[in-house]
């Protein structure tokens, strides 16, 4: 797993911020964990997907906006297959 410029302690971080902004944007309630999880692993998963299109980040920042949208994609679909 490539953390992009971004350190194992420094991916939790931002993951778990990225996660927090993305409950609070999609008006979803979860605790400290799963922000953590969803921040980090909604990084992976856009990551996998521009990956398939040729695109790259690098740095916290962009780890931060990719984190939050990949979130906000993960918590639309779990709503999505719970409904």
């Amino acid at each position: 797993m490539s953390l992009n410029g971004v350190g194992i302690l420094a991916a939790i971080i931002i993951g778990g911020l990225a996660g927090w902004l993305a409950e609070r944007f999609m008006n979803s309630e979860m605790g400290l964990f799963m922000n953590i999880v969803l921040g980090i692993l909604g990084a992976i998963v856009l990551n996998f997907i521009l990956a398939a299109f040729g695109m790259a980040y690098t740095g916290w920042l962009s780890y931060l906006v990719v984190g939050f949208i990949g979130a906000c994609l993960l918590i639309a679909a779990g709503r999505a297959v719970r409904r």
